[in-house]
């Protein structure tokens, strides 16, 4: 039996000895696809910014290959994987990690207020849930820094600005959240078992915790992006609001009737719809 804590789980001959003797391969429906490039853990690892008390949450350790360097510093990590397949490897690289507690379940139905405030997310997020993953977990105002890889195309849209080609509705929910948010680094497809199609995004997340959840304010930005090619007028009465309060809202604020969504920036999505309530 390969021996893995004298080999790294980035090596690529461990991986392959690891995943042959369990019968498993990297899943598309799950949306795995192995960390093997030492440079890219070490940034996420880096850009997390662990101390010996931060409780790290994890969604899909596959390998166990990041649960491995994280618990090498943190006081504790919750890593939640769903692949039943997975359970017996992970059984074998996170034995003896008394500071790991793995558990089977869906990420997206994990209670997260048995988090405690001030946790931090790092993960290589699953392909086919990282979107719905994040934007709970910001939700969630249980986390104090979260800090993942994710495809590139949807790191460009949780840090766009207004105006740029990836700006849209989770941009505005991502800022709405957060104090900061970057891009790291990007990973190219080769960094991964097997490799995807696209370049992959180290990027890092800084919340903001006096954040208060704002349902309508969420709801209203995705209303005004349902239909990109139409104005934000347009999205609005398609949303049933009346007519003449999205005028008198809009002339308010000082804008073009014709308006797009993506012109426009989380303070005026603020004001926007403390008018469009008011004027109700």
């Amino acid at each position: 039996m390969t021996d893995v804590r004298q080999r790294p789980l980035t090596d690529r001959g461990m991986v392959r000895a690891l995943l042959e003797r369990h019968g498993l391969s990297a899943s598309k429906a799950f949306g795995q696809n192995f960390l093997v490039d030492h440079g890219a853990l070490s940034a996420i690892v880096a850009a997390a910014a662990l101390e010996p008390d931060s409780v790290v949450f994890e969604v899909g350790p596959g390998l166990g290959t990041l649960t491995v360097a994280l618990a090498a510093t943190a006081a504790r990590v919750i890593s939640v994987e769903l692949d039943t397949g997975m359970l017996g490897v992970l059984g074998e690289t996170l034995t003896g990690l008394d500071n790991v507690e793995l558990v089977h379940a869906d990420a997206l139905a994990y209670d997260l207020t048995t988090l405690p405030p001030g946790s931090l997310l790092v993960a290589n997020l699953p392909y086919n849930v990282a979107t719905p993953v994040i934007v709970r977990a910001l939700e969630s105002r249980r986390f104090e820094r979260m800090v993942f890889l994710v495809q590139r195309e949807v790191g460009e849209r949780l840090v766009a600005r207004p105006g740029d080609d990836a700006f849209g509705a989770l941009s505005l929910i991502v800022e709405r959240f957060t104090s900061r948010r970057r891009v790291v680094r990007h990973v190219a497809p080769g960094a991964f078992m097997p490799p995807p199609k696209v370049t992959s995004s180290v990027v890092r997340l800084d919340v903001d915790a006096s954040v208060e959840p704002d349902p309508d304010l969420i709801a209203l930005i995705h209303q005004s992006f349902a239909h990109r090619r139409k104005t934000l007028k347009r999205n609005l009465v398609y949303a049933a609001y009346p007519e003449e309060r999205i005028d008198a809202a809009l002339a308010a604020l000082g804008l073009d009737p014709r308006v797009r969504a993506e012109a426009l920036g989380l303070d005026v999505f603020e004001r926007l719809r403390v008018l469009l309530e008011s004027a109700g």
